[in-house]
């Protein structure tokens, strides 16, 4: 993750909730930095991890790392919501499509694991904005039933998407352009 972006979600999340302050307990000994409270939550989302693999690499307990996360997630829901978690309008949809015109398609695929899995799906562009997301148990789920809970593929469905034009090898399309698993082109 850039500095930039990591300082702008502690920035946010510490304005927001007084939780994540560094404060000095009654012996008058300091308290955990919101940097690590912080870095704790998003090494526990982003590798997928409990809280007990990531205390000794932040000092704290198991415990508090969970406090952490947890009120980590309600805080940038809160401060990152209204302007992240929206809608995408149709002037986002041309921003989007120019940008990547300018610097190509692209997109990875990766394999299924053998073991337990759960399906974490999300749609972002290069900006970091959340289009689409999807969390749930594996095994009951597929492409098309996710993509069925998928408010930005619904309102497709249904119609109502903003108008799209973008060429791809000399290609013109008017509809948008989704892959499944990184190579079924819908």
């Amino acid at each position: 993750m850039a500095r930039h972006v990591l300082s702008r979600i502690r920035e946010g999340v510490v304005a927001h909730d007084p939780y994540f302050e560094c404060k000095t307990d009654v012996l008058g000994k300091l308290g955990f930095s919101s940097y690590q409270k912080c870095t704790a939550a998003i090494r526990m989302l982003a590798y997928g991890v409990p809280g007990d693999l990531v205390d000794e690499y932040v000092r704290m307990s198991e415990t508090t790392c969970l406090m952490s996360m947890y009120k980590f997630c309600q805080a940038v829901i809160e401060v990152f919501g209204p302007e992240y978690l929206r809608q995408p309008t149709a002037a986002d949809t041309e921003r989007l499509l120019a940008t990547n015109a300018a610097r190509g398609f692209q997109g990875q695929y990766k394999g299924h694991v053998n073991g337990c899995t759960v399906i974490l799906e999300a749609v972002a562009s290069q900006d970091l904005w959340i289009w689409h997301s999807f969390f749930g148990m594996a095994g009951s789920h597929n492409d098309i039933n996710v993509l069925q809970r998928s408010p930005v593929f619904a309102r497709l469905a249904e119609g109502h998407s903003p108008p799209i034009n973008f060429e791809i090898n000399g290609h013109q399309y008017n509809k948008g352009y989704y892959l499944a698993d990184g190579i079924y082109p819908q």
